[in-house]
């Protein structure tokens, strides 16, 4: 027992130490050690499986790498100066950006709609949020696969309604004029159900008080909507904008599966910025090529991320 009691000293005084330093009692001390403790196996985790393959990319994307050599000569900047001259990665850019204005711009107006339409509870207002939150947990493979069916240019069901008005049939997915905006208009159909949620959720908690003076002071619907829940709803507009953004940039699965192929559409038209780099890295195996295209992803989300928090903030202070 006498052995004991020294180092049990020492771990009270260790522990004094700790919570004079910040300014919190022994008790305090002891919750923070076990919650930082609990998340250490999460964040090795999240380090092992985010920020390694991370930090490799930015490493890779300076060299000359491939299949066999993974890091076989330094080139510095040459993998980022040759995509600049590649057409493949500014077609890409272009229909990678295309997809995240139109898909981003799109899904959230008509989410806001149905978001403002849902906002009063309702009978079967669980069961309408229900119905347009289902495309948001079905998996990106069976979504693409059905709308691939839906849009086949013999049998699809949409070509069969748009008969019903003597439309002659359309190749949605073959025609390079429209294809990325048949894979548009899936993204929309799948990601308003999120959005509508989170708007949602923050319509509701605007104080109901805010609403009733408006009305005393003869604010009608419009009224109402611009000058209460628009404003009050822009921390959330922001955090929805964002994250559509990232997930738009990100597109690949709808794009591979759809439009690949004998029934995908002619000349790289769909060609988006991760299939690009899919293709560098696992059919040319130009390791390094791809890197540097990961890291450009990674720097254009980074930037426009940015400058969404900047407009937000500007707008807040207006």
């Amino acid at each position: 027992m006498d052995v004991l009691k020294p180092q049990a000293s020492i771990q009270e005084r260790w522990s004094d130490a700790l919570a004079h330093r910040f300014h919190i009692n022994r008790f305090q001390l002891s919750k923070l050690l076990f919650v930082y403790l609990s998340l250490l196996p999460i964040l090795a985790l999240f380090a092992f499986l985010r920020l390694v393959p991370i930090t490799s990319s930015f490493q890779l994307s300076f060299f000359q790498s491939n299949l066999i050599n993974p890091a076989n000569k330094f080139i510095g900047l040459d993998n980022f100066q040759e995509l600049l001259q590649d057409k493949l990665f500014i077609l890409a850019i272009r229909n990678t950006t295309l997809f995240a204005i139109a898909g981003v711009l799109f899904s959230i107006l008509i989410a806001l709609g149905l978001a403002v339409l849902l906002a009063k509870r309702s009978r079967l207002g669980g069961l309408y949020e229900t119905i347009y939150f289902l495309p948001v947990i079905t998996p990106w493979v069976a979504v693409s696969v059905i709308w691939k069916w839906i849009y086949d240019p013999s049998y699809g069901l949409l070509n069969y309604i748009l008969s019903w008005f003597g439309i002659k049939p359309i190749g949605w997915l073959i025609d390079p004029n429209i294809a990325l905006i048949a894979v548009i208009i899936l993204a929309v159909w799948k990601s308003i159900g999120y959005n509508m949620i989170i708007l949602l959720v923050g319509i509701r908690d605007i104080p109901e008080v805010y609403y009733e003076a408006a009305q005393l002071d003869g604010a009608n619907g419009w009224g109402l909507f611009r000058y209460i829940t628009l404003p009050l709803l822009r921390p959330i507009l922001l955090f929805v904008a964002i994250v559509s953004t990232i997930n738009a940039y990100n597109v690949f699965t709808p794009v591979y599966i759809m439009t690949t192929g004998s029934q995908g559409a002619q000349g790289n038209a769909v060609r988006t910025l991760v299939f690009d780099i899919y293709e560098n890295a696992f059919r040319y195996f130009k390791w390094g090529y791809a890197s540097a295209e990961a890291v450009s992803l990674f720097l254009i989300v980074l930037l426009l991320t940015i400058i969404q928090f900047r407009l937000g903030r500007s707008s807040e202070s207006v």
